[in-house]
């Protein structure tokens, strides 16, 4: 009887534990002092908060933020992320791109939005072919604006409910980007 109960224990035993591992880092914040996610973890929120319009001078100018691709280059302590950008103006669609942004930046935590905001963005580069010199400091300050103000209003990661729930005891202290994923340190 003993023996024919050990295989299903075991079956279960190994269930719950590939279950606690998909929640490891969730757990280790709960038990630890930090969080830590993976690009792919915040390319997912991303994915579903792009693409993105901003109109500038009464709608004669649209600036698309298109396609965001999230990475961590190995031993940076600064994540990347790549855009496409169109420029919309008469007779220009602004949905279709025109060019690249590359954003290099660290994460802060902001309560107010429960999420992890772009912290000193940079642009690494801004490619604009066949936009003429003329537009390019235009189109740079344009798209510089966009950053400041994203960094300032819009979460690259937003905490859900659950998670906070789990950690209403806990305060959230400084985000670090180490080994290739985003770690959020916890304060007691």
């Amino acid at each position: 009887m003993l023996r024919s109960l050990r295989f299903p224990l075991l079956l279960t035993l190994a269930a719950l534990v590939l279950a606690a591992c998909s929640t490891l880092g969730l757990v280790g914040a709960l038990l630890g002092d930090r969080i830590s996610f993976t690009a792919p973890q915040l390319q997912q929120q991303l994915d579903r908060r792009f693409p993105r319009d901003y109109d500038k001078l009464g709608g004669l100018v649209t600036l698309s933020v298109l396609h965001p691709r999230l990475s961590i280059p190995q031993g940076s302590s600064r994540l990347r992320l790549d855009f496409d950008i169109g420029i919309g103006a008469p007779g220009r669609d602004s949905r279709t791109p025109a060019g690249h942004l590359a954003v290099a930046s660290g994460l802060r935590w902001d309560p107010s939005t429960r999420g992890l905001h772009l912290d000193a963005p940079s642009i690494e580069s801004l490619q604009l072919p066949g936009m003429g010199e003329a537009l390019g400091p235009a189109a740079r300050d344009l798209v510089d604006r966009w950053l400041s103000d994203y960094a300032a209003r819009e979460p690259v990661y937003r905490f859900d409910d659950s998670l906070l729930q789990r950690l209403q005891s806990r305060s959230i202290g400084a985000t670090t980007i180490e080994d290739g994923l985003v770690v959020v340190h916890l304060d007691q």
